[in-house]
C-alpha cells in the first residue's frame, strides 16, 4: 500500500489531502435550521426572563448570522408573550 501511495505524484497527493480536509471541515458547520433554533432558544429565554423580570440572560449573540438573528427575534417575541400570558 505504501509503495502505491509513493507512486502518486506529489501534486495529486496534495490535491487529495486538500479535498479531504475541505469535506471534513464542511461537515463541521451547523445547518441553517440549527442556527435558527439556537437563536430562537436564546431569544425565548431572554424575552421570557426580561419580561418577567427574572434575571439577565446571557446569549450567544451571533448577530451577523441571518438565521440566528431571525430565530432570536421570533423566540424573543414568543418568550415575552408567554410571560405575559402567565401573569
Amino acid at each position: 500500500m505504501e509503495a502505491y501511495i509513493k507512486n502518486i505524484p506529489i501534486n495529486l497527493r496534495k490535491c487529495v489531502y486538500l479535498i479531504f480536509i475541505s469535506v471534513f471541515l464542511l461537515g463541521c458547520s451547523e445547518s441553517a435550521e440549527a442556527r435558527y433554533q439556537t437563536g430562537f432558544s436564546d431569544g425565548y429565554a431572554e424575552g421570557y426572563n426580561t419580561t418577567c423580570k427574572i434575571r439577565v440572560t446571557v446569549v450567544e449573540g451571533a448577530w451577523d448570522d441571518e438565521n440566528y438573528s431571525r430565530g432570536y427575534k421570533n423566540g424573543r417575541a414568543d418568550g415575552a408573550a408567554d410571560c405575559k400570558a402567565k401573569k
